[in-house]
């Protein structure tokens, strides 16, 4: 265990997340259960039905399909796709998830060739999509952006790819494990923004902060092939009412809290912006996430939050990554923790910050 996630961890309240991931996450979702409430059972039962087709209805779509992991339902989706059009050919953003976090599965469990569009640092546009050389049978698109700070196209974007994907016959599938985040941004609602997708994933444990799991929602004819292949896969535990129950519970409490974490998210940019040798992306964030750069060596950056961490028991962050050898970064989710912070003692945990990186700034 690094000194910087144990010091974080050690503090009294953290500006992002909402809280420890221990077993109380679990445990403060079965407080309201009856225990004697029937499990399911292979992907069958009232318990999984139930949350699917309340998702189904929240996305606008026609049927919904709970999986364990949001890598196995995204990887399934385009593997749907690809044989509909047999065509086994996608495009997605460089840095998407697919393509950097899951050991090439695409590639390697369904021989699926990728096609990376657009410059890495960078949204998806519609001229991205429009000047591919070659065929492609889906497009993904991952809103917010999470690799370059949680950035956006702007909603006429979207809806010019959809336009686009829909003429040309090219299905497009939404990465959105942070889709609930996104929503005050556009101001509008999951099934509008759904309505452009032919398929949609959502994860129930970043924004929404449950366990784990995903939806992976569609018509009936997509999702019905989606249980085929989570089949194959080993999807289908025995039971997944944990999940379920996590994902259900923490659903309902947190899906009215987005605009605040948004809001608050600005906010927060706004502070970190006011230090000096720090910069964040975007500048004002366009969903609860954004990333904090610092100009200096992650070392000496480590030892200033260590040192803010232990002296004001507010936790900035518990990770950081090198950019180069002489700057990093942190990502940056805001929840329920921030708005816990009094405001005099978030005020003097920023005067120390600007202080020790204009300290730094003036050595340098």
């Amino acid at each position: 265990m690094n000194n910087l996630f144990k010091t974080f961890n050690q503090t009294k309240y953290q500006l992002v997340n909402h809280g420890p991931r221990n077993v109380s996450v679990l445990k403060q979702a079965l407080e309201v259960i009856d225990g004697q409430q029937a499990s399911d059972l292979y992907g069958k039962g009232k318990i999984i039905e139930n949350f699917q087709e309340k998702m189904a209805k929240f996305l606008g779509k026609e049927t919904a399909v709970f999986f364990p992991s949001g890598t196995m339902a995204q990887q399934i989706a385009l593997r749907i796709w690809c044989d509909e059009k047999q065509l086994k050919t996608v495009a997605y953003h460089p840095l998407s998830h697919l393509e950097i976090h899951e050991e090439d599965g695409i590639k390697e469990l369904h021989q699926i060739k990728t096609i990376l569009l657009a410059d890495k640092n960078r949204v998806i546009e519609l001229d991205d999509v429009v000047t591919m050389n070659e065929d492609i049978a889906c497009l993904l698109l991952e809103l917010p952006q999470r690799e370059i700070g949680g950035q956006l196209p702007e909603y006429q974007t979207l809806e010019a790819i959809s336009r686009y994907c829909r003429d040309k016959g090219i299905k497009l599938h939404l990465d959105g494990a942070r889709l609930f985040e996104v929503l005050p941004y556009y101001q509008k609602s999951a099934t509008e923004v759904c309505e452009l997708f032919d398929s949609v994933y959502v994860s129930f444990y970043k924004g929404i902060g449950g366990l784990a799991g995903a939806i992976l929602a569609g018509d009936q004819a997509f999702t019905e092939k989606s249980k085929v292949w989570k089949k194959r896969h080993g999807g289908d535990l025995i039971s997944l009412y944990p999940y379920i129950i996590s994902a259900d519970h923490y659903f309902d409490l947190r899906k009215g809290k987005m605009d605040q974490y948004y809001y608050d998210a600005k906010e927060l940019a706004r502070l970190f912006n006011q230090c000096s040798g720090l910069s964040t992306i975007p500048q004002e964030p366009v969903s609860n996430m954004f990333h904090v750069h610092f100009d200096f060596p992650k070392e000496k950056v480590i030892s200033i939050l260590i040192s803010i961490h232990q002296e004001t028991g507010i936790g900035i962050t518990s990770n950081l990554r090198d950019t180069s050898s002489e700057s990093c970064y942190s990502e940056i989710s805001v929840g329920d923790q921030y708005h816990q912070i009094p405001n005099d003692e978030l005020e003097i945990m920023f005067q120390l910050l600007k202080e020790r990186l204009s300290g730094l700034s003036f050595i340098n």
